[in-house]
């Protein structure tokens, strides 16, 4: 309805070119904000550009989007060969048989109808006269097994239902993960100097658990990886909080190099909240020039024979690097080491018996979020919280939300209570304040959402809470660190009621000007 609402009142405009018309259009689709029931979330046009222009189109090359959503990476590819045939006006360096030939040349799949009808739209207005996306299922269908293509850019869905994906049976590994077939698929489909740019979860970075991830990876390095890109874990919001990489896949030059490159990218341009309002600096024109000159710069060059040596093929670079040295006068210990820990559980579905008339605080992740938890929304009964297996935490308990909006979040607890699984809890002993534990962890939420692993959103296990290191210096040394911190602490408190009180004289006197009480 949106689309058609669109139509009808562009068809009273008149353009000169219709790429204005196409902005406008995907301006559209921005702001609408929708995402569908298969994991698909919009990916940032800038995100998109950046990888087009590290992949390089050519006027002669065949471009496929195999899940294609709205076609950002077809206009996107189709864009860059015009600015890269241009003199003096737009492609003007391109014949009318080039620019027929690369129509041809740019096309997708989807598996949604209402997908396909968006992108078709937009390709037409983008200039593309017979705009070619075709409704398919890349996984399941076998119809076109036997195409490739010279460049593939994709930033697939990471859902797999319940049960996962019925694939059929010509993939070269064999899983039931959405993110696993699709990164596969296009491995699988480029010509044999074919070049690839996908947007990935960190499952397929560093999964282990699961022999597909690991045999996926390995056909990766030895068949087309070039290279691998974080991005920061905000890069999809508001839609999703979502941890991804980029890979950059070319077979011609992966057999000519014996090293993978490595590199992070911490600011894109946007800041990382849910407004993502552009900012003056961005690391990507910088990465650009480093990966076009082969220098290292924002770049870290492993060698494959590193990464092969390594049961898991993991592609993170930490696994590869020396750890950062601390210059901490105190001894580093693993939370592990130190704590006990354990994480909650939840009744089964349907029994909300259990937290009617409940008398047992019930923590759950959105309440981990920097504070001394006092109290809890929800309530479990004694019985709840014995069918959920989840135990009853002490107080002082320091409390870590490993999934979700609030992944990395730290909180303490105040009373007794218990959580459910998205939370992870460090049992208070006497070898550690747990005030100076709560403080230092607070100051890591980020760097241990950076260590997360999942699809869809980010995913702290208890493992990585168990091996992450922290400086323990003597008891007495803990307590002089807390107690000033908790006077910096009173500080800002006290300011921050002053803030307020001057806040409202300020707009009591402004009321004041304009005869308001």
């Amino acid at each position: 309805s949106t689309l058609n609402m669109f139509l009808k009142e562009i068809n009273e405009f008149h353009y000169s070119h219709s790429e204005k018309l196409g902005d406008a259009f995907e301006y559209l689709i921005s702001i609408m904000g929708s995402q569908g029931d298969a994991g698909q979330f919009r990916t940032p046009r800038h995100i998109i550009d950046f990888i087009v222009e590290i992949i390089n189109p050519q006027k002669h090359e065949t471009v496929l989007d195999p899940a294609c959503g709205t076609a950002g990476f077809l206009i996107s590819s189709y864009k860059h060969i015009l600015k890269t045939n241009t003199d003096k006006k737009s492609g003007d360096l391109l014949s009318a048989s080039d620019r027929k030939k690369v129509g041809e040349n740019i096309g997708g799949y989807d598996i949604s109808p209402e997908m396909i009808k968006l992108s078709l739209v937009n390709m037409y207005l983008h200039g593309f006269s017979t705009p070619d996306i075709e409704e398919y299922d890349t996984l399941s269908s076998e119809d076109r097994w036997n195409e490739y293509y010279d460049v593939i850019l994709a930033n697939p869905p990471f859902f797999s239902p319940s049960g996962g994906i019925q694939p059929h049976k010509r993939f070269g590994v064999d899983s039931k993960k959405a993110e696993v077939l699709f990164t596969s698929y296009i491995l699988e489909h480029l010509k044999p100097n074919g070049r690839a740019g996908i947007i990935i979860p960190e499952g397929i970075i560093f999964q282990s658990t699961n022999k597909a991830y690991i045999e996926l990876r390995k056909q990766l390095i030895e068949n087309a990886l070039i290279g691998v890109i974080s991005l920061p874990a905000g890069v999809f919001q508001p839609y999703s909080g979502v941890k991804t990489s980029i890979l950059i896949l070319d077979k011609k030059l992966s057999k000519e190099r014996d090293s993978i490159f490595f590199a992070e990218v911490k600011n894109d341009g946007f800041s990382l909240g849910s407004q993502r309002t552009e900012l003056d600096t961005s690391d990507l024109p910088k990465l650009l020039d480093d990966i076009s000159s082969e220098t290292e710069g924002l770049l870290n060059f492993v060698t494959k024979e590193k990464i092969t040596t390594n049961p898991s093929y993991a592609l993170s670079l930490n696994t590869y690097i020396d750890k950062q040295v601390r210059i901490t006068d105190f001894p580093l210990v693993k939370i592990g080491e130190v704590f006990k820990t354990s994480s909650g559980g939840t009744p089964k579905a349907g029994k909300k018996e259990y937290y009617k008339d409940g008398n047992i605080p019930w923590v759950r992740s959105g309440e981990v979020d920097g504070n001394y938890i006092t109290n809890t929304e929800i309530k479990i009964t004694q019985a709840g919280l014995n069918e959920s297996s989840a135990k009853l935490f002490p107080k002082n308990s320091v409390l870590v939300a490993m999934y979700g909006a609030t992944a990395g979040k730290v909180g303490m607890l105040g009373i007794e209570a218990s959580t459910n699984q998205a939370v992870c809890a460090i049992f208070p002993n006497e070898r550690c304040i747990t005030k100076y534990l709560y403080y230092i962890l607070r100051s890591q939420e980020q760097a241990l959402v950076d260590l997360s692993v999942g699809g869809g959103q980010p995913n702290i296990s208890q493992t990585i809470i168990k091996n992450y290191e922290i400086p323990l210096p003597p008891l007495e040394v803990q307590q002089e660190i807390v107690d000033e911190l908790e006077g910096y602490q009173k500080i800002i408190e006290g300011n921050k009621k002053h803030i307020k009180i001057y806040t409202q004289k300020i707009q009591d006197r402004i009321n004041k000007v304009w005869g308001e009480n």
